[in-house]
């Protein structure tokens, strides 16, 4: 028996699965009979981000200025505290935390106080 014929012969027995090209492209067709509602559904609206003044939670934490929008803040997040050290910005009328910033954690914030003396030396000498 020739090769192609035995492989032919092998591979006839066996299911054909045609697996889609993209995964991701592929569009989950629906019968229109099917009563799971209008079709014209907009997905739900994004959850508003809390602002830096307006919730509950940041009234709670202390609030430094450092300048005009850079404020330093000590706050929680999963259960850890953070010194945060962020630029705001303003957009309707509230201020919104940027990008710009540094969270420190505890045991950075300790290390940056340890050598904050170093620091300020050198500062001195450069004004």
């Amino acid at each position: 028996m020739d090769m192609k014929a035995t492989s032919h012969a092998l591979f006839s027995q066996l299911p054909v699965i045609i697996m889609p090209k993209d995964h991701k492209k592929k569009k989950v067709e629906t019968d229109s009979s099917s009563d799971s509602g209008p079709d014209d559904v907009e997905p739900p609206s994004k959850k508003p981000k809390s602002n830096a003044t307006g919730s509950k939670k940041n009234e709670e934490e202390p609030v430094w200025e450092l300048e005009k929008k850079r404020f330093v803040k000590v706050r929680e997040f999963k259960g850890k505290v953070f010194v945060d050290i962020r630029e705001y910005y303003e957009a309707d009328g509230e201020l919104k935390p940027g990008k710009k910033g540094i969270s420190l954690s505890t045991t950075q914030w300790h290390k940056l106080k340890d050598i904050v003396d170093e620091v300020d030396e050198v500062v001195k000498a450069k004004c």
